[in-house]
């Protein structure tokens, strides 16, 4: 009689049968050799969310096969390469997925070969106490292993001396990221949000080249993705760093030389414009099915012509931009701004160059949240859009601000202050959109219509009545904007604000 069977672990090696045999006197270890190596391609997406939680995708032929420490192993009929994971067939795997990002696409992120193979423990008298299977993955670059064991029934001792030393053999690092560093040892997790060291007395000028430097490192990996067309996720990960290079630009007043700051605020300037239109287009197909649900059936011809205008626009957008970012001048200007932040040697300091990190994040964070409640406290339901717009704006920047410095500040501190900070963003962001949306709609109304200014009545109608609902949609959201603020403006956290960051010097 057998029990379910678990996965006990990834190993970065070939299991050694001789040391594994070692360790568990009186037992023999057989692994038939003969298995069949096969193609696998090994699936994540972009961020390696699987990886992170600890979770190993395989694709082998037909069959998708999910792995993770202490559970059995999953499969499924089916291709996952190139497809979301909502997109698969029911079954599983995709069950087992459930919360994996609904934004990011399955793409392959290494393979090799792979060869399952049976694995039997036995006695001195050759009765088998302990049964399993061995995966062993190989790459160019490496070999790694899971090992599955089931337990015989009556045999429950004999199972835990093979799964203490299988563990043993390990050496401790039987969890994912040992599967990670034997089977691909160079491979280099992204990370949207990179981890950044800094130093209290750092000078300013080296905190803002570090920063802009692992940011434009960021941009980078985002390239092929966009140019593949993999998921959206690439170019908002994209904009995002490169949003993030020109807010240390702008927000580190004093750190670079006034002409060395207009110049690159020029220049990153002119990389975000490009990718302008097509992350918009991305937005509203994304927000497709929410559109359509807006509205009554009888206006849903015109709505799809929109969204079919919208493809057309978007694939017309993807070539332009892909030829850009293949393009030599594009590369060259990328390679120019690493070399340029890679140390401080090539940079124009300004009068703050030299602040330390810690004093001149007060200073910069303290301003702003300032900057933040004025503003807040004086809006009131005739308070102009442009107003709830320019506070954004400011709440964006002291967002990134402390993100920038987070790890000069007691990290329990933060996470209670950027919580409704975060909340506050998300309504702001949410009334930007509806009104962003509106304008943009009425611009392509503008766009379509013919010299008499005239367009196509069901798109027109489909228009008009998308307006309508964004409008209602914006002003509840302002009320939901000054709730929020109230919440992040509370006693609580203006003591924490205080606390962290005012100098009475100031």
């Amino acid at each position: 009689m057998t029990e379910p069977s678990d996965v006990q672990g990834f190993l970065s090696k070939p299991i050694d049968e001789a040391l594994l045999e070692r360790l568990i006197p009186g037992f023999t270890i057989r692994i038939d050799p003969t298995g069949v190596a096969k193609p696998f391609v090994q699936l994540d997406c972009h961020d390696q969310s699987l990886r992170k939680s600890g979770r190993v995708l395989v694709e082998v032929g037909e069959i998708l096969w999910l792995f993770q420490n202490g559970r059995a192993p999953l499969s499924q009929r089916c291709k996952g390469q190139g497809r979301f994971v909502q997109d698969l067939p029911q079954g599983p795997v995709k069950a087992a997925l459930k919360g994996f990002p609904k934004l990011r696409a399955l793409m392959q992120i290494g393979a090799g070969e792979i060869q399952t193979k049976p694995l039997a423990v036995l006695d001195e008298l050759d009765k088998t106490l302990v049964r399993g299977k061995v995966w062993c993955l190989s790459s160019t670059t490496g070999q790694a292993t899971i090992v599955q064991l089931q337990r015989l029934r009556g045999y429950e001792r004999a199972y835990q001396k093979v799964n203490t030393a299988m563990s043993a053999m390990s050496g401790g690092g039987s969890g994912v990221e040992a599967f990670y560093a034997g089977l691909f040892p160079d491979m280099v997790p992204y990370r949207a949000k990179p981890e950044i060291e800094l130093g209290k007395a750092e000078p300013s000028i080296q905190v803002a080249a570090d920063i802009i430097q692992n940011y434009l490192k960021v941009a980078r990996q985002n390239e092929e993705g966009i140019i593949a067309d993999i998921d959206t996720e690439f170019l908002h990960d994209y904009r995002v760093s490169l949003r993030k290079v020109r807010s240390v630009i702008s927000l580190f007043k004093g750190v670079f030389s006034d002409a060395q700051t207009v110049h690159l605020k020029q220049v990153f300037s002119d990389l975000m414009t490009p990718t302008g239109r097509m992350r918009d287009l991305d937005v509203y197909l994304l927000e497709k099915d929410k559109y359509f649900s807006f509205l009554p059936s009888i206006l849903h011809d015109g709505l799809q012509e929109m969204f079919d205008l919208f493809e057309t626009e978007r694939a017309r957008e993807l070539s332009r931009l892909s030829r850009r970012l293949r393009s030599e001048e594009y590369n060259a200007c990328l390679t120019n701004l690493t070399a340029l932040f890679n140390g401080i040697d090539r940079l124009e300091p300004g009068s703050n160059a030299k602040r330390g990190a810690h004093e001149y994040a007060c200073v910069l964070i303290w301003k702003r949240y300032r900057k933040v409640c004025k503003v807040a406290r004086g809006i009131t339901d005739d308070t102009p859009d442009d107003t709830l717009h320019d506070l954004r704006i400011d709440c964006k920047k002291l967002r990134y601000l402390m993100e920038f410095f987070g790890p000069l500040f007691d990290a329990k501190n933060f996470k209670e202050i950027i919580k409704p900070l975060k909340k506050l963003q998300d309504n702001l962001g949410l009334f930007n959109d509806y009104s962003v949306q509106q304008e943009s709609l009425l611009a392509f109304v503008a766009q379509h219509s013919n010299a008499q200014g005239r367009v196509d009545a069901r798109i027109g109608l489909a228009v008009g009545g998308l307006i309508a609902v964004l409008d209602q949609r914006q002003k509840a959201e302002r009320s939901r904007v000054l709730s929020s603020f109230e919440k992040f403006d509370g006693p609580e956290t203006r003591h924490l604000f205080r606390t962290l960051f005012h100098r009475k010097e100031e």
